[in-house]
């Protein structure tokens, strides 16, 4: 079932999730839904809290797509990124290690519309319990490693644009509640990180 996919200055989207403690067939279909939703948004990457649920669990597809939905170019992934079974579901997650630096230029299906260029680990590794209560570990770098940092901050009601200057967040937060999003367009695709990233 697709979700309605809550969008700054929802307060929800400002609140701490709380650890998921019951695993079983209820997790599993808010799991799917949420991996419905992110594909229909044409999203990488979605938190529990953006549609809603205030509880630590995020799912990401961070393999190239077409705009029909259709995967491609996995050659374009890295060698850390193809390792990782896609769709990602992360329950719980914590990151373990973290090492060097990277830049991308980030958007979100909560922010729709906005692009800014925040500061990342380059490499990222987390732990996490699956759908069935089973702990395991992750490692990544490239979108996929971006982008579980991402998601994660949503278990901590943090928005990507909480990491840039004051002055750039403040007007981009003025803006929207001012004047609302921008319209979409039609062949628009908002994500949590883009495809392209710039490594330094």
């Amino acid at each position: 079932m697709i979700r309605k996919i809550l969008t700054f200055p929802d307060p929800r989207l400002r609140e701490v999730s709380k650890p998921v403690e019951t695993f079983g067939p209820e997790l599993q279909k808010l799991a799917d839904d949420m991996i419905e939703t992110m594909y229909d948004a044409h999203g990488i990457g979605l938190a529990a809290p953006q549609i809603g649920e205030l509880i630590r669990m995020v799912v990401i597809d961070t393999r190239p797509r077409d705009d029909k939905g259709r995967r491609y170019k996995d050659e374009d992934m890295t060698e850390l990124e193809k390792a990782v079974k896609q769709p990602l579901i992360l329950i719980n997650p914590e990151i373990v290690n973290g090492e060097g630096k990277t830049t991308y230029d980030e958007g979100c299906l909560s922010v729709p519309g906005y692009f800014e260029t925040v500061t990342r680990n380059q490499v990222v590794e987390m732990k996490a319990f699956d759908v069935n209560g089973k702990e395991f570990r992750v490692k990544s770098d490239g979108l996929l490693g971006i982008c579980m940092q991402h998601e994660l901050d949503h278990l901590e009601g943090t928005l990507f644009i909480d990491h840039l200057s004051f002055v750039k967040s403040n007007k981009i937060k003025t803006q929207i509640k001012k004047h609302g999003y921008p319209p979409k367009q039609k062949d628009e695709e908002t994500e949590s990180a883009p495809e392209k990233a710039e490594t330094k």
